[in-house]
């Protein structure tokens, strides 16, 4: 599971409504687009910051510029260059799909520093009132993707099956927050318990929240550094974390057909991305919530 998301970025806008920050955007192969603006905006993206580039966000782990112009896009340099390679390996597989998500123009994960550019989207942000309701049909779309493995698609090392994914994530946690071990061994109790090698894994955007879904005028998922393959029901449990809900249940209805076990399941990856949190999370506050659910 992945640890907390690094968030929108605050960026400008043309003139409307909503903050500039929340106004532009990322986006899939621009050779598998017919437009002519964003081929040749991806082939003058090549990973260096234009003149005039304006910064999205400084002191995070990531970089990121809005490049602004006939076909704007946004320019990304990140801190691991596994992120950046799962990023683009999501997007490509998205656009393949005709998923909703923003259109990766170009990348180069093996640069220093790695990168991506994707054409910029100017959009409104989801309320959280209307999260549940409005995130249901783009989150079933990507859940139909299927995957040949399960973990992360690039960037790392793929995993036989979904119970062999989550168990190598219980041992990262518990490594990180040895405080915390007896916590990852209970839950690796209530996996084997669980049974779940028949799970047939399916993307996963895996670190949905508020600020990752937009209308764009369609609504389109955002931010897919930590995407994998595996079981549907971990993406609401990963938004029930995020939410802060009382009860993980009350997400899982994004998956229509969780199957056999889904409360069980449910329960399982809510507490496995809490563990994700108060083991990895860099916001102090989102660790300490954590801890206090695991406690």
């Amino acid at each position: 599971m992945g640890r907390a998301g690094e968030g929108p970025r605050p960026q400008p806008a043309p003139a409307r409504t909503a903050p500039a920050h929340r106004r532009t955007r990322r986006g899939s192969p621009a050779d598998q687009l017919p437009r002519r603006r964003l081929l040749n905006t991806a082939a003058a993206a090549d990973g260096q910051v234009p003149d005039g580039a304006h910064e999205l966000s400084t002191g995070q782990t990531n970089r990121v510029w809005y490049v602004g112009g006939i076909a704007p896009y946004v320019l990304k340099h990140y801190g691991d260059a596994a992120r950046a390679a799962n990023e683009a390996a999501a997007l490509t597989l998205l656009a393949r799909h005709g998923a909703p998500a923003p259109t990766l123009l170009s990348a180069d994960p093996r640069a220093d520093p790695p990168w991506t550019a994707q054409a910029a989207i100017h959009g409104e942000p989801v309320p959280v009132q209307d999260l549940l309701d409005e995130l249901a049909e783009p989150l079933a779309a990507v859940h139909r993707i299927p995957g040949q493995h399960a973990g992360r698609l690039a960037g790392a090392r793929r995993h036989r099956s979904w119970p062999d994914y989550l168990h190598d994530r219980l041992t990262a946690y518990a490594k990180a927050a040895p405080d915390l071990a007896p916590v990852a061994a209970a839950l690796r109790i209530e996996l084997d318990a669980l049974a779940l090698d028949g799970v047939e894994p399916r993307l996963l955007h895996h670190d949905l929240q508020p600020s990752h879904l937009v209308r764009a005028p369609r609504r389109l998922l955002l931010d897919w550094e930590l995407a994998a393959f595996g079981d549907p029901l971990s993406d609401p449990a990963r938004l029930a974390v995020r939410l802060r809900l009382p009860d993980p249940a009350i997400a899982a209805a994004l998956v229509h057909r969780s199957g056999p076990g889904a409360g069980r399941r449910m329960a399982l990856y809510w507490h496995i991305h809490l563990l994700a949190d108060a083991a990895f999370a860099t916001d102090p506050a989102v660790r300490a919530f954590a801890h206090t659910r695991l406690a």
